[in-house]
């Protein structure tokens, strides 16, 4: 197994083109969203479940963890949240195929519900602090307990290396070979698999030589709820708050559907409800009129990144029950039968129709969790 880690450490940019070429393969795999898809989604979910593993010993290196080290290592909640997540899908579409259309929600929401758990735990061990791409990727950094000095040097190397800019970088974020890269990816971007630019050789010798030259004193003792809501009043109980419902909505959104229904409105306005007020909490809680004293409440660059990304992930609603059936669907096929009779264009828009549409019929493609 050692020999395995470090042959993945070693070949970490292979890896990377290699498994978002295996993710984008999947997706043309045949009988992908028809009655018999237990088989490629089991292929779907193999392929992603190695990859997470693989991403997990990348970030679990030795130097990797030098230069992170916040906290001492613990479960790995973002390996178990990532492995679900590929596993949700396979597990709706055996569900589906055995006990019927309507059982299914019973099988989603359980898994819905152990992602919260897993959420949850992460969140309590991370010292509550915001969680990047629902808990997938480790949120390890100390912008608070920095000086400004180290974090303008902090700042220039991750941007130098470590997020994508512009629309796909809100996207994708660190890890966009899991199932919602893959959604968004082909829903937004008509199939084209994102690509992750991996930080160059020079930032990794920088931040090695900054932890060499600047090693952790003590690893900081982790914020408990009690602290939180003593030092922070209000702003910390929102913060809180707007992060749980985060965690919570996509477990409270198939639990509506599962006593409303998918065609109903009550499920699409609830979700979506909670969706604007968990972020206006965490908005308010670290906006720039905080006081001087709620230093824990300003966001990192990622955390940043994160907020953004949720919002982006608000599309969704176009392609979420009742609004996509009455409104969405229609002017896609509307698009379609437009282009229908220009040579190749039309036969690619018919696929992207197809695409969108079949996608669209599963849950777990639609939950943005």
């Amino acid at each position: 197994m050692e020999a395995y880690r470090k042959w993945v450490r070693d070949n970490r940019d292979y890896l990377h083109s290699f498994e978002s070429l295996a993710n984008g393969l999947t997706w043309l795999l045949p009988e992908r969203f028809s009655d018999s898809e237990i088989g490629p989604e089991a292929v779907s979910a193999a392929v992603g479940i190695i990859t997470a593993v693989n991403e997990h010993i990348i970030e679990t290196a030795p130097t990797q963890m030098h230069v992170n080290a916040t906290m001492p290592s613990s479960f790995p909640y973002s390996l178990c949240i990532a492995a679900l997540k590929n596993l949700e899908t396979l597990i709706e579409v055996a569900a589906q195929q055995y006990y019927g259309d309507d059982k299914r929600w019973n099988f989603i929401a359980v898994t819905e519900a152990m992602k919260v758990l897993f959420r949850l735990a992460l969140f309590k061990n991370s010292g509550y602090k915001i969680l990047l791409e629902g808990g997938e990727t480790t949120n390890n950094e100390r912008h608070l307990e920095t000086s400004t000095s180290q974090h303008k040097a902090n700042a220039f190397t991750k941007h130098g290396g470590h997020h994508a800019s512009g629309f796909s970088g809100y996207l994708n974020g660190h890890n966009p070979w899991n199932l919602e890269g893959r959604a968004l990816s082909a829903l937004s971007r008509f199939g084209e698999n994102a690509q992750m630019i991996s930080p160059p050789a020079w930032s990794h010798r920088v931040q090695h030589q900054h932890a060499i030259l600047n090693p952790p004193a003590t690893i900081p003792e982790r914020p408990t709820l009690s602290t939180i809501l003593s030092e922070q009043g209000h702003r910390g109980a929102l913060f809180i708050t707007g992060e749980v419902l985060f965690i919570t909505r996509p477990l409270i959104y198939v639990l509506l559907i599962r006593k409303y229904g998918s065609r109903s409105w009550t499920p699409w306005f609830l979700s979506l409800a909670v969706d604007l007020l968990g972020t206006s909490f965490l908005s308010y809680a670290t906006s720039a009129s905080a006081s001087r004293k709620d230093q824990r409440l300003r966001l990192s660059d990622s955390e940043k990144d994160e907020l953004r990304r949720r919002k982006m992930l608000w599309a969704f609603y176009l392609m979420r029950d009742p609004f996509f059936e009455r409104y969405t669907r229609r002017k896609l096929e509307g698009a379609e039968k437009v282009l229908e009779p220009v040579p190749f264009v039309g036969f690619l828009t018919a696929k992207i129709v197809e695409l969108i549409v079949g996608a669209q019929t599963r849950y777990t493609y639609m939950s943005a969790s």
